[in-house]
């Protein structure tokens, strides 16, 4: 049965209104990200949703311990253990890792868990913007993030804005938090040790530890230090 000629205006006003709404919502996104290159972030998305959930679960002990750092006031040898640890190709590739990509899923069809292969690019894109899970939304969500601030971002600035965000530990986010912390140090003071000690535990700081590391936190260390010589320390990232 044909709709009649009154609902026909109807469903043409709720579709205007939710293009408009997208296109608001994508507009609001690339203002954020190019406010974003200049002004640090008060909290990432990922710092408040822990935080709620911490609130919501009882844990009353849950401290959120977060303070920005501009780059040149972190040693030199934290972004590039940072890079060697996780997205060695940061420098060169434009946002997505694809050889990282089909390798992974080239594993997952043989059977192996699928793994992450997500660029540093992607990971400020998840934790400045979006919540955690898994969803095509999400990562197509994502995606969107990431090829915006690849656009607006310098390198450097992407860098910046990651280990200044990224999760050491139990509410503990940021180099800034995390050396005071773990170390008694302000990031300008940190080691290379103690830098690839931080980027260890990355792939699970809820499971890894800087204070008390496992054996395989320090084989993973000693291997961080390894690939950052050979990549050539600082000098390999962009200015």
């Amino acid at each position: 049965m044909p709709a009649s000629p009154s609902s026909r205006p109807l469903s043409r006003r709720i579709l205007r209104w939710l293009a408009l709404a997208f296109t608001a919502w994508l507009a609001l996104g690339v203002l954020a990200v190019l406010a974003l290159r200049f002004v640090p972030p008060f909290a990432s998305a990922v710092m408040i949703e822990d935080w709620i959930g911490a609130k919501l679960g009882g844990e009353r002990d849950f401290a959120l311990r977060y303070r920005w750092t501009p780059w040149d006031k972190v040693a030199g040898s934290v972004p590039i253990a940072l890079v060697a640890a996780e997205d060695q190709k940061f420098p060169f590739h434009h946002g997505f890792d694809f050889d990282a990509i089909q390798s992974a899923l080239a594993e997952a069809d043989d059977g192996e868990r699928l793994r992450g292969a997500s660029t540093i690019s992607q990971q400020v894109a998840k934790n400045l913007f979006l919540w955690n899970g898994r969803s095509f939304v999400r990562k197509g969500l994502e995606a969107y993030f990431t090829v915006l601030i690849e656009t607006f971002w310098p390198k450097r600035r992407i860098l910046e804005v990651y280990l200044n965000i990224a999760e050491f530990g139990d509410g503990i986010y940021g180099v800034g938090a995390a050396s005071e912390h773990f170390f008694r140090a302000t990031p300008a003071q940190l080691d290379a040790h103690q830098a690839a000690l931080l980027a260890a535990v990355l792939p699970n700081p809820a499971r890894l530890r800087v204070d008390k590391p496992s054996a395989y936190v320090q084989r993973r260390a000693a291997w961080i230090q390894r690939q950052a010589n050979q990549l050539g320390g600082a000098a390999y990232l962009p200015r």
